[in-house]
């Protein structure tokens, strides 16, 4: 079985505790800032759906059938398909969505460029995750040492990582934005909402706006 069929339940209750329901609204709120859309927008690893929900995202695609049913409860338009091999006709989309999810992709370039194939000409690529050298990058790889089974698959990347694969399938780095200015720790609220323009390695969480 998939493993985020496995622990779609788990993944997708931790954004109703504490600490994920606080961090996922400051998430959002940091994605905003940076989101343009007018027209057709996509989700890729858009896994429950509660980022595209929250940002008026209509379209997602995930590997994970458990996920998607989640996703399709909360209004997205779901296709089964992986990121490396999106369903879709080149430049359909204004605007896509790379939310917590690059860290799980096997080929991360390739589902860039995939990215990059099915947005417009005018369009926006939006990124959210947390890269490596954030204190909370390694957070979560001690959790990852400790047997947790998500985090365990995930590999995080530097900035220069990203601009790297960014500038290879045709993007470049339009905006970026750090938020989640606290110790790491995943079970109380999150105190800071504050949001700064530009990287700041302390941070826990990033958005990152790229053009074609």
């Amino acid at each position: 079985m998939h493993l985020f069929d496995l622990y779609s339940e788990r993944y997708d209750s931790w954004y109703d505790l504490p600490f994920g329901s606080s961090v996922f609204s400051l998430e959002v709120e940091c994605l905003k800032k940076l989101f343009l859309s007018d027209g057709p927008s996509l989700e890729v690893g858009v896994g429950s759906g509660r980022f595209a929900q929250a940002l008026g995202v209509q379209y997602g695609v995930d590997t994970s059938l458990n996920l998607l049913k989640k996703a399709k409860e909360r209004g997205v338009r779901v296709v089964r398909a992986g990121a490396e091999k999106l369903p879709f006709r080149d430049r359909t989309f204004h605007a896509v969505l790379i939310v917590v999810s690059l860290c799980f992709f096997e080929k991360p370039l390739e589902a860039l460029l995939e990215a990059r194939r099915v947005l417009k000409d005018s369009g926006i690529l939006l990124l959210g995750l947390v890269l490596s050298e954030s204190p909370w990058a390694d957070f979560y790889r001690q959790k990852a040492e400790q047997g947790h089974p998500l985090y365990s698959v995930a590999r995080f990347y530097s900035f220069e990582e990203i601009r790297n694969m960014l500038s290879r399938s045709g993007f470049k780095i339009s905006g970026v934005l750090t938020t989640l200015f606290e110790e790491p720790q995943d079970t109380k609220p999150v105190r800071s909402r504050e949001i700064r323009n530009g990287l700041y390695e302390k941070g826990g969480f990033f958005c990152i706006s790229a053009t074609p």
